[in-house]
């Protein structure tokens, strides 16, 4: 089958609901009755919630659980270049006539009955999951946790939450004890979980909730700790201390979300080996991921390119402290947001770090924040700020100025989906 099959299954599937998100369990729990279930057929499974970090955590996760020999299901979203990137079976990414074949018998298994895109895609890849032999599943949130359509799941191995910051407030609530709370919503009686770096209000929360299901926690700064000290990862918990390799995937947040991997697999009973391998083997993209050949490197052959696909204030400090840890070279931002999104927050600690913004509209897209909203933004919080095209002219009017310097390209999944795609 071309993959103009399975784009042309999920066209379809776009249209059976009127909203794109739409949280509850309803819908997604009828779909997968009539699938007979496959939610409670799926290897021993790892549920990850929280506002960043989940996709960073779950790709050492997975490096560290395949470098024991283990094979892996992981579910992901949203998808960078292409959909298939949110599927992967036993360590492998769905093939095409395996996606096909999957959202076309929960297409015509659901009729024309209200469901979201999210919510169909998840129950395919569930049935994908329950199909396929693995000794583990990583589940990761799309948005919240309480009302996603991956919180079906009865009795997971483990859950964990990483860092809860203020974001998705149209869905979520306004405060951070009511984010905390619906990402808590992941929490099952019995079942322990791992607990990242919180701040006070959304732990007391996360804590209530998990006396009230018996669920025990392992927390960071109460039963473990993770720190950098003369560039190695140090973390200690009730069994020891480990001095491990610095995480490949940079920033003082990684090393934040390496703590949570390693409680994790210590939790499960894996090894020191283990726990190295899953710093310094993972791979994410558009983490602050260097760019080094395509189009874009053509036309900026001096200069370094990275990618970010961060996109609330949490995600702008966290890319701030990372950049600061790279060598000095004069850095220029490539900017595109949605405009959902705090742009403010988000620009106001890149300041430091960079000299200029180039503001540019995410193509395809209907939720993008113009380029001059962009730039109006970006001027308030400091920024000397011009309008772009696109991001290739931009990249190219950067190169012309400043040759030899760094080039971030940031502020949205779908603007680094979209580099991706025309990077090759």
């Amino acid at each position: 089958m071309s993959s103009l099959h399975s784009d042309a299954i999920l066209e379809r599937l776009m249209s059976l609901h009127p909203k794109v998100i739409d949280l509850t369990l309803g819908r997604i729990e009828r779909l997968l009755d009539l699938l007979g279930h496959p939610e409670k057929k799926l290897p021993p499974v790892i549920h990850i919630a929280g506002t960043n970090g989940k996709g960073s955590t779950q790709a050492m996760l997975r490096a560290g659980l395949e470098s024991a020999g283990k094979t892996v299901h992981a579910y992901t979203s949203p998808h960078l270049a292409r959909f298939h990137e949110r599927i992967r079976l036993a360590g492998t990414l769905v093939s095409e006539p395996m996606l096909a074949s999957l959202l076309e018998e929960c297409e015509i298994v659901n009729g024309q009955s209200s469901v979201t895109f999210f919510e169909i895609t998840t129950a395919a890849a569930f049935l994908g999951f329950a199909r396929t032999k693995a000794d583990y599943c990583l589940l990761e949130v799309g948005l919240g946790g309480r009302l996603d359509a991956t919180n079906v799941i009865d009795k997971p191995l483990l859950s964990v939450i990483t860092s809860v910051s203020i974001d998705h407030q149209q869905y979520l609530g306004n405060t951070l004890a009511e984010i905390a709370g619906e990402k808590a919503g992941i929490l099952k009686r019995g079942v322990p979980a791992i607990v990242g770096p919180q701040q006070d209000e959304s732990l007391h929360v996360i804590e209530v909730r998990a006396a009230r299901l018996g669920a025990p926690l392992k927390i960071h700064g109460q039963h473990w700790h993770v720190f950098e000290e003369r560039g190695r990862l140090i973390f200690q918990d009730e069994d020891g201390l480990l001095d491990l390799p610095m995480p490949v995937l940079i920033g003082a947040h990684q090393v934040q979300n390496a703590g949570i991997v390693i409680a994790a697999l210590r939790s499960l009973g894996f090894s020191e080996d283990v726990c190295a391998a899953a710093v310094t083997q993972a791979e994410w993209p558009a983490r602050l991921q260097r760019l080094r050949k395509g189009p874009l490197i053509d036309a900026a052959p001096h200069a370094e390119l990275w990618l970010d696909g961060g996109h609330n204030e949490a995600a702008g400090h966290a890319l701030a402290e990372a950049l600061g840890r790279l060598p000095a070279r004069p850095t220029h931002i490539i900017c595109g947001m949605l405009n959902t999104k705090d742009i403010a927050g988000y620009l106001r600690p890149l300041t430091r770090c960079a000299q200029s913004l180039h503001g540019v509209s995410i193509p395809g897209e209907a939720a993008t924040l113009s380029a001059q909203d962009t730039v109006t933004a970006a001027k308030k919080v400091g920024f000397q700020a011009v309008i772009a095209m696109d991001v290739v002219s931009a990249v190219q009017e950067i190169a012309n100025s400043d040759p030899n310097s760094r080039i971030l390209i940031c502020g949205s999944l779908y603007l680094a989906g979209n580099v991706l795609r025309q990077n090759g």
